[in-house]
């Protein structure tokens, strides 16, 4: 039985059929709702339920709350209507004329970038060239049916090749062949783009980017897209890591920070080895939205866009809003390890 959705604010209508997810769902007819993980885990399709009810099967999702729940909010991305719905989402309408294709590709080069993180550049058939948006992912499909996503590193207009972070992941099927048995000009398929990261290039307000580990993946690619078309304000990027050596491209940051005019600053944080400096830049120690807030203690007049771990994620997303943040003005990407997942960024 197909159960039919309103979408509020934007008066959207379509139906869910038998067992599909309101999100599988949205995107199948055209609706770019939010989403990251597609797994339950990260939380960035989360909207709420004006009216009807959903069900999550035996288990609420990781990525909902009790008091999520309670105060009527739902993860689009796992929720199947047990009646008509009507529910409040931020449509990203940008992303709706995105094609989603399934291609091979080959492995162009493979740059050890840190000791833990390899740039795999992907290259497509010379027939083929895929349309993305600055943030987005794809996912590699493995056989048997496991899949892999990772966030493109480069922007829009430099799409001659596809390029990747691979995070080493202790287990990881698709990161342990990277690092160890990966030659160039292996054959992979791919899906993509995928994703609903993307810039609300039509806001005026400052940027703040925040990125811990490989999480500075879609974000190097947003702010390539920018200096590209143009600073038009300052733009801010935070990158947290470990040590010096998780701040893996100090060439970049100094070419894109000195060709800025000013409007584009970065902020080193590292957790574990506290140094003076990173590639030239003055470093902070400790936790990455800890030097966020010490910086801009009040964020009501920024756009925040987040991508990293979970644990960063969740603690950054709650002390940012409590700084004043308001909530559509905070886009994040939560990179969930995958394991013995079908589904998450990365392994």
């Amino acid at each position: 039985m197909a159960f039919h959705v309103t979408v509020r604010p934007a008066n959207h209508e379509f139906n869910v059929e038998d067992d599909e997810t309101v999100l599988e769902a949205a995107l199948r007819q055209g609706f770019a709702f939010p989403y990251g993980c597609r797994n339950g885990a990260c939380g960035s399709c989360k909207g709420r339920v004006l009216s009807g009810s959903v069900s999550y099967g035996p288990k609420r999702p990781p990525g909902l709350t009790e008091a999520d729940e309670t105060a009527g909010f739902a993860l689009f991305c796992q929720a199947v209507p047990i009646e008509d719905l009507e529910v409040e989402v931020r449509e990203i309408g940008v992303a709706r004329d995105i094609v989603v294709k399934t291609l091979p590709c080959r492995v162009a080069a493979r740059t050890m970038l840190a000791p833990d993180v390899v740039e795999l550049r992907l290259q497509l058939p010379a027939t083929e060239r895929l349309q993305f948006l600055a943030g987005q992912y794809l996912d590699i499909l493995l056989k048997g049916g496991d899949r892999r996503s990772y966030s493109l590193a480069n922007a829009p207009h430099d799409d001659k090749q596809l390029v990747l972070h691979v995070k080493k992941v202790p287990g990881g099927r698709f990161s342990d062949a990277a690092f160890n048995d990966m030659k160039e000009k292996a054959l992979l398929r791919i899906e993509g783009p995928l994703g609903t990261f993307v810039l609300d290039e039509e806001s005026e307000r400052p940027r703040l980017f925040v990125g811990g580990g490989t999480g500075f993946a879609p974000l190097k690619g947003m702010l390539d897209h920018l200096i590209e078309t143009g600073l038009d304000r300052p733009h801010h990027l935070f990158w947290g890591a470990r040590d010096v050596t998780g701040i893996y491209a100090p060439e970049w940051l100094q070419e894109k920070t000195s060709s800025a005019a000013g409007r584009f600053r970065f902020t080193p944080v590292l957790s574990d080895v506290p140094v003076a400096e990173v590639a030239g830049f003055p470093a902070v120690s400790g936790w990455l939205h800890e030097a966020v807030l010490a910086t801009y203690p009040d964020l009501s007049g920024f756009d925040v866009y987040m991508a990293g771990p979970p644990p960063m994620i969740d603690a950054a997303r709650g002390a940012f809003l409590e700084a004043g943040l308001p909530a559509e003005q905070l886009f994040y990407d939560s990179f969930e390890p995958a394991v013995a997942q079908t589904v998450g960024k990365a392994g």
